[in-house]
């Protein structure tokens, strides 16, 4: 009987150290999904901004003649 009760415990316990170790990783995985939004919000102005010189680059590049 008591091998029953031990074990039941035992189980219990095991289940609620599961729980916690999910809720814990659960709650990174919120946690770096903000951030990742939260850095990609500061750089996509920077994003933005790289693209725009690269075309203009690309269009003054395409005018001259002279390029190599």
């Amino acid at each position: 009987m008591l091998f029953w009760v031990v074990l039941a415990v035992v189980i219990v316990l095991a289940l609620v150290v599961l729980a916690v170790v999910g809720y814990g990783v659960l709650g990174a995985f919120g946690r770096l999904n903000r951030e990742l939004e939260a850095a990609e919000r500061d750089v996509r102005p920077l994003l933005d901004e790289a693209q725009a010189t690269a075309a203009r680059a690309n269009e003054l590049g395409e005018r001259d003649p002279n390029r190599r």
